[in-house]
């Protein structure tokens, strides 16, 4: 190849070649499909949502980006619980993300407080907790994309455990990006309004056809098993409890001076009291005491209702 002819030699444009094969769709095109896909979830989950935890919840279409998909997961920003997904015959690697307000007013709902009393939250990473009560919450989502495009199969969607957007692995420079489009959705409880998004290949939209399910909002059941599922997980999520003892007082030159072997006395005479707490919190009031071979600790008395416990682990 002489000089002249390298000149002459330009590089393909990566869009224009992606549009030929399939891979990035016009706006017009991927807009009516992310609409067709925003109907269906705003028909099916309010109903799902409110028979299942009691409370009615607003869902609404809020519209769709197109861009690169690392870019579209990055740009949903910070408090924000992402999931991994898998529909076989449909697509196998997209996202759903949500924003975590929603998410932590759904836990108050949950543990008995009224909606429409809970302050809006902060966007946070939310604790590993409150990431098990959102499992269920991202699947039925994905249950209800995967009722709308009917895949082949009758295969079931496949749902990772859900994470903190900071907790995602950074893209590998050495995999070239693909084109997507984010379908993004309002979700409100009482006065907290989130947002969830489905970000999912644009060659996959592209050979999508929207099945609008029949039969949708006709599920009036006061309390279903999901609810009782929700609540479970979060009633035999293992926590770690700390239980302190006050110790006499000591000057700050006898502590010092502390060494191995060396006791220290318990401040009460009788009774020995024992504050137990739980990520910080008070829970109870114990006496200490020994079974066997073992120390232990007997609660005389509690910090508030079961329901006030379980907030008081919650946050």
């Amino acid at each position: 190849m002489n000089p002249g002819t390298a000149s002459n030699v330009h590089a393909f444009d990566k869009r224009l070649l992606a549009r030929m094969i399939g891979a990035l769709g016009d706006d017009k095109t991927i807009g009516r499909i992310a609409l067709e896909l925003g109907q269906v979830f705003g028909e099916l989950l309010p109903g799902i949502y409110r028979a299942e935890i009691g409370h009615d919840i607003a869902i609404g279409y809020a519209g769709f980006k197109t861009g690169l998909r690392n870019e579209l997961v990055a740009g949903l920003g910070d408090g924000v619980l992402l999931a991994d997904v898998s529909l076989r015959n449909w697509c196998q690697d997209f996202q759903i993300g949500c924003d975590s307000p929603v998410l932590i007013t759904l836990v108050e709902a949950l543990l008995g407080a009224e909606p429409t009393s809970i302050g809006e939250p902060q966007p946070r990473s939310m604790s590993q907790i409150e990431i098990d009560v959102a499992v269920p919450i991202f699947e039925k989502i994905a249950d209800v994309l995967h009722t709308a495009v009917n895949a082949p199969g009758g295969f079931e969607p496949a749902v990772s455990r859900p994470y903190n957007s900071e907790a995602r692995l950074k893209p590998d420079p050495a995999i070239e990006d693909i084109h997507a489009a984010s379908i993004d959705m309002t979700i409100g409880l009482g006065p907290v309004l989130s947002t969830f998004s489905v970000i999912v290949p644009q060659s996959v939209l592209l050979k999508t056809q929207i099945v609008p399910p029949k039969g949708a909002g006709q599920d009036n059941k006061a309390k279903s098993e999901w609810t009782e599922q929700l609540e479970e997980q979060v009633r035999r999520s293992a926590v770690t409890l700390e239980a302190r003892v006050r110790l006499e007082s000591l000057t700050i030159d006898t502590i010092s001076r502390l060494q191995p072997g060396d006791v220290i006395p318990f401040h009460d005479g009788q009774d020995v009291r024992v504050d137990v707490n739980a990520n910080g919190r008070e829970l109870y009031v114990c006496e200490f005491g020994r079974s066997g071979a073992k120390y232990t600790v007997r609660i005389k008395d509690t910090h508030g209702s079961e329901q006030d416990i379980l907030r008081h682990i919650m946050g």
